[in-house]
């Protein structure tokens, strides 16, 4: 298919995320004929103290459920097992694992482990409303972002019965700058949409542009247009920018991606 007869050909689309998950994304919306702009607005590492979370894994046997909500829990629990000389596919042959969302799911997969269980929707709602088994009794470990997120799968499981071990596994961080290239396409208005993941990229981002751009940096995103990834993130833009043009309707980048092509055609 020429370039030019592809629904995405010249827009230019800011992609916020974090520096090494950029890439994996980008091609959804280059292979749409879209030129992207990078904007790293997350950095993601351990959190501040790993004792709670090394302590949960030392008893991580005693659990009968694990739940993930992301796919950077999965990452850094099994980094932090393999340093105990053990794994979370290991561990998954004794105890049940749960995740929130395709990407979740897939980031499982990668390491050989299937999922006992993927809600029919991407969104925390859709396990609570749709888990296999009644809350009461289970001990359940919920790794989680240090700060920010959200607690109402914690609080919904306790409230059935359950205990729940909630600790931080991982901490995203506001990274310190713009790349020039975004911050010179941003600066003569040639963005035509930018794309947010989650609540925190949103937070980030703004907060780099005002420090880039000064108080006026939103009248520099006039014509841009906002895509999110889902109901929380679009709660945190519509506070944050303003508005959202377009909110995913199945909760992935590609459906990002298809929010972008739907937007501008």
């Amino acid at each position: 298919m020429p370039k030019v007869d592809l629904p995405l050909h010249q827009k230019n689309i800011i992609i916020t995320r974090s520096k090494d998950k950029i890439s994996e994304i980008k091609k959804l919306f280059t292979n749409k004929g879209a030129h992207i702009f990078d904007f790293p607005a997350i950095h993601v590492g351990y959190p501040d103290d790993l004792n709670p979370l090394d302590d949960a894994l030392s008893e991580i046997n005693d659990f009968h459920w694990i739940i993930f909500s992301s796919s950077n829990g999965i990452k850094f629990v099994d980094e932090r097992l393999r340093s105990f000389n053990t794994s979370l596919k290991e561990c998954s042959k004794k105890i049940k694992i749960a995740v929130v969302g395709e990407k979740t799911s897939k980031s499982l997969s990668e390491l050989g482990i299937e999922a006992d269980f993927v809600p029919p929707e991407f969104v925390a709602e859709s396990l609570i409303e749709n888990f296999p088994i009644s809350g009461y009794g289970l001990k359940v470990f919920l790794p989680r972002v240090q700060t920010g997120g959200r607690n109402l799968i914690a609080d919904e499981f306790r409230n059935s019965g359950s205990r729940v071990v909630e600790v931080a596994a991982y901490e995203t961080r506001c990274p310190d700058s713009i790349p020039k290239e975004t911050i010179n396409a941003i600066a003569s208005r040639k963005v035509d949409a930018m794309v947010f993941s989650s609540g925190k990229t949103v937070l980030n981002s703004a907060f780099l542009l005002e420090k880039e751009f000064g108080e006026e940096w939103l009248r520099f995103l006039d014509n841009a247009k906002f895509l999110t990834i889902g109901p929380q993130t679009s709660k945190t833009c519509k506070k944050i920018f303003g508005r959202v043009n377009r909110e995913a309707l199945k909760y992935t980048f590609e459906g990002l991606s298809d929010a972008a092509i739907d937007i501008f055609n």
